[in-house]
């Protein structure tokens, strides 16, 4: 059976989107690790939170995309506020084991708190952007697919702007790169560390709520995208976040590659994969470790 170009380039384009949203929540991660040198389980909740604050706020706004965008993307900013002053200020930097037990404990709270008290149910999410789409060709990418790139590619902009370019963004790096010499000048770690983790679960929510009206909404999608998150992450270079960006990129493609030639278990296997190869033979990832930049 010949291949169809045009089929091929429909698998793409559908591919770099969810590369792209893929690239928010491990660029978070990313960067909560950089900073506060923990692995942070309960994540992928932030997705889940994003695209429920999209589900709820939509109907509010008349199913207006913009404002309900805006307010999800700052609920779970300040969701993650909450989360750090509660749990994660509490965990020392060589508290390793301690913080992956409460990060666990927090995302199943999270996970069952919501299929308590929204169901277990999957939401369909509307928006004003309905089914309309742009044909480029005999290729058709729909307006909720298109705008979630470009509100990705923006939120990426805006944090390449705040790492190289404010004080708050090389008070982070500072933190990441070194620790002690950050004190020495003055650097707060704990006030850098609770805005890395706003600024980190803020992108974890765009990417939620982007995802929202593309798919269902249920309790368990963070989970089911935080470990291939992970994977991510390490196959980048742990706290590389130009390294975890590229490899969200590169898997979003093969999953759209691999979901429309073979069976749906290849897809969710590409990333494990993956990662066991490149730990075979490049323990410390593809990129170097650490260098929280983009």
């Amino acid at each position: 059976m010949p291949l169809d170009p045009a089929y091929l380039l429909q698998l793409t384009a559908n591919g770099v989107i969810l590369g792209l949203l893929y690239a928010l929540i491990v660029a978070g991660l990313a960067l909560i690790f950089g900073v506060l040198e923990i692995i942070n389980f309960a994540h992928g909740e932030f997705l889940m939170a994003g695209a429920y604050a999209m589900a709820f706020i939509l109907p509010l706004f008349g199913l207006n995309y913009w404002p309900a965008m805006a307010a999800a993307v700052l609920l779970t900013g300040l969701a993650g506020f909450v989360v750090y002053e509660l749990f994660l200020a509490r965990v020392g930097q060589s508290e390793f084991e301690r913080a992956i037990l409460i990060t666990l404990g927090l995302s199943m709270i999270l996970v069952y708190g919501a299929q308590y008290l929204f169901s277990a149910t999957p939401r369909l999410v509307d928006t004003n952007f309905g089914f309309a789409g742009l044909d480029i060709g005999t290729v058709r990418i729909t307006w909720t697919r298109i705008v979630a790139g470009a509100e990705a590619l923006a939120a990426f902009a805006g944090l390449y702007g705040v790492l190289n370019f404010t004080q708050f963004g090389r008070a982070m790096r500072a933190i990441a790169q070194n620790r002690e010499a950050a004190l020495m000048v003055g650097i707060r770690p704990k006030q850098v560390a609770r805005n890395a983790v706003m600024l980190a679960t803020a992108l974890c929510g765009l990417a939620g709520a982007a995802l929202a009206p593309m798919q269902t909404v249920q309790p368990g999608m963070g989970q089911a995208v935080i470990f291939k998150a992970f994977a991510l992450v390490i196959i980048g270079g742990l706290g590389n976040m130009a390294g975890a960006v590229t490899a969200a990129l590169v898997l979003g493609l093969l999953e759209s590659w691999i979901g429309g030639f073979l069976d749906i278990a290849w897809q969710n296997g590409a990333v494990f994969t993956a990662m066991i190869l490149v730990l075979l033979l490049r323990p410390d990832g593809l990129f170097q470790r650490g260098g929280m930049r983009l």
